[in-house]
């Protein structure tokens, strides 16, 4: 084990975390797009199915580098946590804004445009916090900050999805207005859902600031 600290270090693997991290932060501005402008919107949503491609891309670059390394810049366990939890992030984003498409719904509700807004901010933190991950021990303040904005914005997400469940049938008395407040029950729970994929990166953040902090 002593002549594994001798050995060259793959640092290739913060490349990919910072293309799968700048991934993510494309695929969350434009599912905002998406839930902006509604169902006129499939090559958007074609093109949020190409960023999620590209992350599983990423992702399988990084597996495949884990195989093809002695020696690892991170614990291997939290290079498959991250890699995992970006592709994750991004895969519940595209699933949200696929769903939004194919339902139609129309016209974005106050509820749909904060938690697309919540998903833009939880990506922009964790792609800005993601460079500093190669410095973690001399970028403690820095990541620490992150953790705490990505914790804060998935609470905002919470609240936000028990506010609109607790009133999303006020007044629904015809089926296709239950059907509808049905399929915006779901979008709400898939893009709340998204945030706590954020939540789970921003964890691994602290776990790795445990460990080399």
């Amino acid at each position: 084990m002593v002549l594994a600290r001798f050995l060259p270090r793959d640092v290739q693997f913060f490349g990919h975390f910072n293309d799968a991290a700048t991934n993510a932060l494309a695929t969350a501005r434009l599912l905002a797009e998406v839930v902006e402008h509604g169902p006129e919107t499939e090559r958007k949503v074609q093109r949020l199915h190409e960023f999620e491609h590209e992350g599983d891309e990423i992702t399988h670059r990084v597996y495949s580098g884990l195989n093809s390394t002695f020696v690892t810049p991170l614990d291997r366990e939290d290079i498959r946590a991250l890699a995992g939890g970006l592709d994750d992030f991004v895969d519940d984003m595209e699933e949200a804004g696929k769903r939004l498409w194919l339902y139609r719904l129309g016209a974005p509700t106050a509820t749909a445009r904060l938690l697309a807004r919540i998903l833009v901010e939880q990506a922009g933190v964790i792609a800005g916090a993601v460079p500093h991950l190669e410095f973690a021990g001399k970028r403690v303040a820095e990541l620490q900050k992150a953790v705490l904005e990505v914790h804060r914005a998935e609470n905002e997400a919470d609240d936000a999805l028990n506010t609109a469940l607790g009133t999303l049938y006020d007044g629904v008395e015809e089926l296709p207005a239950l059907i509808r407040a049905l399929r915006w029950g779901e979008l709400y729970a898939l893009l709340e859902g998204a945030t706590d994929r954020g939540e789970d990166i921003a964890n691994t953040f602290q776990g790795i600031l445990i460990k080399y902090a």
